[in-house]
Order: structure tokens, then sequence, then C-alpha cells
């Protein structure tokens, strides 16, 4: 299975831009049109669970991404609106990212890694060939759940006053 950038109450991702929004004025943008196809982690499971209980073992990557492209600016505004953070999100070009994650990439919670800025510099998303062999979620008969329905109930704790802030 490959899976484009997996959300769910615990990831890496929604809830370290989040977390960064929390303490930092600027949020920096890696890679800002990169798509990429969020993915809840349930799906993820759930697709793991189907093929091991059709005891598929064909040798071929299933794509696993949300029901929606997104590019990382797209993302980034959605958290920042979910944890009603105002932030300045700017580009960061992907040499200064590299040489960020070369002096912090290897401390335990690193804000990033050299990984993640090479992940940043292609689209992540499921190929059109995946799509027409029913490789993908909707291909196993499971319908993919977006980000803007799930992450909310969890990005709140983000907020100022967390689930107490009012909606301006």
């Amino acid at each position: 299975m490959r899976p484009s950038v997996i959300f769910g109450p615990e990831d890496r991702f929604l809830n370290k831009i989040a977390g960064l929004a929390r303490y930092s004025p600027v949020v920096p943008l890696i890679g800002a049109d990169s798509k990429l196809q969020p993915v809840f982690v349930g799906d993820v499971a759930e697709a793991a669970a189907t093929l091991i209980d059709r005891g598929v073992a064909d040798g071929k990557t299933y794509e696993l991404g949300g029901p929606e492209v997104k590019t990382n600016r797209e993302i980034t505004q959605f958290v920042l609106g979910s944890a009603m953070r105002k932030r300045l999100a700017p580009p960061l070009p992907f040499s200064l990212a590299r040489f960020g994650a070369m002096l912090t990439g290897w401390l335990p919670g690193a804000p990033i890694t050299t990984d993640q800025v090479a992940l940043m510099q292609e689209d992540n998303v499921v190929s059109s060939t995946a799509e027409a062999e029913g490789r993908t979620l909707k291909g196993l008969g499971i319908t993919a759940r977006n980000m803007q329905a799930i992450a909310p109930s969890y990005l709140y704790r983000f907020r100022k006053a967390g689930q107490f802030t009012a909606r301006a």
C-alpha cells in the first residue's frame, strides 16, 4: 500500500502545522504548490484489513488517497483556520528547507527532516493508472472521508482557549 499523506488525531502532519502556529508567528510553506491527497488513517486501516481479509497478495501497489487533491498551501490555510490562528505562511525554498532539516533533522521531534523535504518536492496523489486498475480506496469499496469533516474534531485543541474559543 502507498498512502498519500495520512491525517488523524495523532498525525505528524496537520498537528505539526497547528503546533507550529501555536508558538510561531510564521509557518513556512515547504513545497507550497505541491499537490497532496490527504487520506484518513481509518481509511488506510480499513484498506489494509480489506486486503488481508481478501487474501490479496498479488504484488500490486494500492495507492490510497482521500477524496480531494489540495496544495500544501491550501492544507496549511485550512489548518490555520481550524486552529483559529492568523499566521504568515510564506513559501520556503527547498534549498533553505533542506539546510534547516540537516541542522535539526536528527533531533527527537524535529520540525522537519530531509526525507520530508524530499517528499514535498513531488506531488503525492493517486495515479490515473491506479484509478483505472481499481488499486485505490474506491476500488476496494471504501468511501474516503475528507479532511474538512474530521480534522476540526482534533485541531480545536490548538485554539487559544481550546474547544471554548468562540468563532468570530
